[in-house]
């Protein structure tokens, strides 16, 4: 069978576009239509045209409110007044519990016991019910499913439904209006809710667009469907909010027939694609929502020339988690290190050493010696500076500073 007859002979996708601007038509008014900019800066940077969606400036800082809100305005009167339920350890928790409060909808949401308090805290400050299950979502979504035929609720499904899809779709509406040249979408994608709503959007719009999808090289559950590959979902990723071990039955149909491609991206990448979005466009953005950033800087080669439009998904990361990135970056970049220097243990060494310091004016933050746990003779030490310099080249004279002075020094790499 030829590719049209595939086409032609496929099962219908879950939703068209039709359905995405009945949503935005519903949720109009109750929805912040974000802004879609040009950044000069990160353009300059990739060679190509950089479209920024800030998504993260939503009242939830996410563009999970449009979904939601567009599947509550749906329900019909008896589901209203006995409430919803979902599984969620993030943003979908955060825009059902927000919008079903203004509609006066009771919310409940069943969230793992290790999901941090800041998200059960701002859940709950929504005014929803909120459950803590199981260790992992997989619990959780179990534990949510039962409580739904116990109590009589409505599950509304974080992406993997119609209605779901279509409000995410209202993204790209806005975004193909407001920058119409944009010829490139590069999407996140977790279960694929975002993705499938905004392709079909798009592709009706310009049928020539390029879709792209990216996930977590940690979770490449689309990616494993799409490419038929077999790569394990697991692991510890900043990009949580698109964690997700097994992709929609809806979404995948969608992703199937309309993704272009699909593409990977490491921890490190994400984190210097969130540490740049915070740098250059002064945006806070979460794991997920600098997904995006973090496809077009690794396969920047693909995109040149191209007028790329990213969603800046969500904007809620826990402030610590954020911290712990901004130093690592400062340390990749060589801005912030750290050196291991051998010393003899005598009377004016830190003293001979900080002043080669001061020399190359490199500022000094923390200083810790170490004399009992170490392999060096008795009378050695072994001490580690924490300093702060102007970038690597700044780094590396005040390494050659001090191996010329005939000190052994190693730096100690961030991972």
């Amino acid at each position: 069978m030829n590719t049209l007859a595939k086409i032609e002979s496929a099962p219908p996708l879950p939703i068209t576009v039709d359905d995405v601007l009945a949503a935005r038509t519903r949720i109009a008014g109750a929805i912040v239509k974000t802004p879609t900019l040009i950044s000069q800066t990160l353009s300059q940077m990739l060679g190509c045209n950089v479209y920024l969606k800030f998504e993260n400036l939503q009242f939830t800082a996410a563009y999970k409110e449009r979904g939601a809100l567009n599947r509550l305005l749906q329900l019909d009167e008896a589901s209203k007044t006995k409430g919803v339920i979902a599984a969620s350890a993030g943003n979908h928790a955060q825009g059902l519990a927000y919008h079903g409060k203004r509609l006066g909808v009771p919310v409940t949401i069943v969230m793992p016991l290790t999901t941090p308090i800041i998200k059960v805290t701002q859940t709950r400050g929504h005014g929803a019910t909120v459950v803590q299950y199981g260790e992992k979502f997989d619990d959780a979504y179990a534990h949510a499913r039962l409580l739904e035929v116990e109590q009589g609720l409505t599950f509304i499904h974080p992406f993997d439904e119609p209605d779901i899809m279509a409000g995410q779709g209202t993204v790209a509406l806005e975004m193909l209006e407001d920058a119409p040249e944009i010829d490139t979408l590069i999407i996140p994608i977790g279960g694929g809710g975002l993705f499938s709503g905004m392709a079909t959007a798009a592709r009706a719009m310009k049928p020539d667009i390029r879709l792209i999808g990216v996930q977590a090289e940690l979770y490449p559950s689309m990616y494993d469907y799409i490419k038929g590959e077999h790569l394990p979902c697991d692991g510890d990723t900043l990009a949580e909010g698109i964690a997700v071990k097994q992709p929609g039955e809806n979404t995948r149909l969608v992703v199937e027939r309309l993704a272009d491609d699909m593409l990977l991206v490491t921890e490190r990448r994400l984190e210097e694609a969130l540490s740049l979005l915070l740098q250059i466009e002064k945006t806070v953005v979460e794991g997920a929502g600098a997904a995006g950033l973090a496809a077009l800087l690794t396969y920047r080669e693909q995109f040149v020339g191209r007028n790329v439009g990213l969603v800046l998904t969500g904007g809620n990361i826990d402030t610590r988690l954020l911290a712990n990135v901004l130093l690592r970056d400062l340390a990749r970049s060589g801005r912030l290190a750290r050196l291991r220097i051998i010393l003899q243990d005598r009377p004016g060494a830190l003293f001979h050493v900080a002043r080669i310091f001061d020399q190359e004016a490199v500022n000094i933050l923390e200083l810790a010696h170490q004399r009992i746990f170490t392999n060096l003779p008795a009378k050695g030490l072994s001490l580690d500076v924490e300093c702060e310099t102007r970038d690597r080249a700044h780094l590396q004279r005040l390494i050659a500073a001090l191996g010329e002075a005939g000190y052994e020094v190693a730096p100690i790499e961030v991972a």
